[in-house]
């Protein structure tokens, strides 16, 4: 299961970054070609929402089906790794929803600049006019 957090790791940093670069001023030369390969990479990574969602039924099945490790019926190693799983679960669950969130910015501000863009051309356009 280890390899499942890796690549939403890296999903959700890839996405942070886009969103850090989209979003940095001064890049206005490096910002058409960064929003089409935003562009092109939402559509992929649209996979995520599906992925966090299976990612989450699955610390769901786990938080179900653990031993209960409350009264003094367990010894302390196992009252640690007790609460080792649920540091675990609390941190995948940070997790899926930094990638979620991240993807949602992305699509955001991906629209948002390529709104930008096009309200400039008209603006360029009209002053060409005049």
């Amino acid at each position: 299961m280890a390899l499942e957090w890796v690549v939403l790791g890296y999903a959700a940093g890839a996405e942070a970054i886009m969103v850090l670069l989209l979003t940095l001023p001064g890049l206005d030369g490096l910002r058409r070609g960064l929003v089409a390969v935003t562009r092109n990479l939402l559509k992929p990574f649209l996979s995520v929402v599906p992925f966090c969602l299976f990612l989450l039924m699955d610390i769901y099945w786990k938080y179900e089906t653990r031993p209960s490790c409350e009264d003094d019926s367990c010894t302390p190693s196992e009252h640690l790794r007790h609460q080792k799983s649920i540091m675990k679960s609390q941190r995948n669950a940070l997790l899926i929803a930094a990638a979620l969130i991240f993807y949602w910015l992305l699509y955001s501000v991906t629209n948002l600049v390529v709104k930008i863009e096009q309200l400039n051309q008209r603006i360029e356009r009209l002053k060409n006019k005049d």
